[in-house]
């Protein structure tokens, strides 16, 4: 069964779904954001829910041996707030932070909320196990072609991810983790491929996502001198869920080009 990473000699080690297309030896950002998420989540107090993750991703991993720790920043009756760092070498490489807040009753009254529909495939186009993503670009149909979304249309994704390390069940924050690095597909693959590479990763959650699909609409990209912002909308067969913003710098000379790549190198591919 597939997996991002696996146990090995008491340590986990990463399997192909988590290494980077943009470099080989070194390990994609949605793996990463994963493991961040498995870490942090057991700082969830009973009764909290997952609000927020920001990852910042401002050092290449390499696909070695790795280190994770994590620390309670605070732990009060409605916010709990906890950190966490991957080291290599005993030198911090990611870093990341998590809120927890406790749901309650909705307060009165009525606010804006948008009301555009979003897009899902049929039922049953996913195995609970995880299977290769499908796409959609602008009012075309869903496919797994990467050849046929490689344009400058607006891109939705839709995924079900197979587990973050073998052998244990992938929670919900994990999927919601892995897949908002993903707004970086989403919102930056043109009709030349992707460009840009994330700096970091800011997910925003509502709640958490309900079964083993999700998809990730592009909302809007914002770009100027090599910097650019993608903001998307994380759903799942419901409603929505949250959102996902990802802050990148230009990766030109290591443009990915998707077309080119086959579907199981780019199954978890941010």
């Amino acid at each position: 069964m597939l997996s991002f990473f696996a146990w090995q000699d008491g340590r986990l080690v990463p399997r192909p779904l988590a290494i980077s297309p943009w470099a080989p030896g070194k390990l994609s950002g949605t793996g990463l954001c994963g493991l961040l998420a498995r870490e942090l989540e057991p700082h969830c107090p009973a009764g909290f829910v997952p609000a927020r993750l920001t990852v910042d991703l401002y050092q290449p991993v390499a696909a070695a041996e790795f280190e994770l720790r994590s620390t309670v920043v605070r732990r009060g009756s409605r916010i709990a707030v906890a950190d966490a760092e991957l080291l290599q070498e005993g030198a911090p490489r990611v870093r990341a932070s998590a809120v927890f807040l406790t749901p309650g009753a909705e307060p009165p009254g009525t606010v804006w909320s948008p009301d555009a529909e979003l897009p899902v495939p049929p039922p049953g186009s996913m195995s609970p196990d995880g299977s290769p993503p499908l796409f959609k670009s602008g009012d075309g149909e869903w496919s797994s072609d990467f050849a046929a979304h490689q344009n400058a249309e607006r891109k939705v994704a839709w995924q079900s991810l197979p587990p973050l390390v073998a052998g244990e069940a992938i929670t919900p924050f994990q999927r919601a983790a892995i897949l908002g690095d993903s707004t970086n597909h989403v919102c930056h693959w043109g009709s030349a491929g992707a460009g840009y590479i994330n700096a970091d990763v800011t997910l925003t959650l509502a709640r958490l996502p309900i079964g083993h699909e999700q998809g990730l609409r592009a909302e809007s990209t914002i770009a100027s001198a090599g910097v650019s912002i993608g903001t998307a909308t994380l759903y799942d067969r419901t409603g929505p869920v949250g959102t996902a913003v990802v802050t990148t710098l230009s990766n030109a000379r290591r443009r990915i080009d998707f077309a080119a790549t086959s579907a199981d190198e780019l199954a978890g591919t941010g």
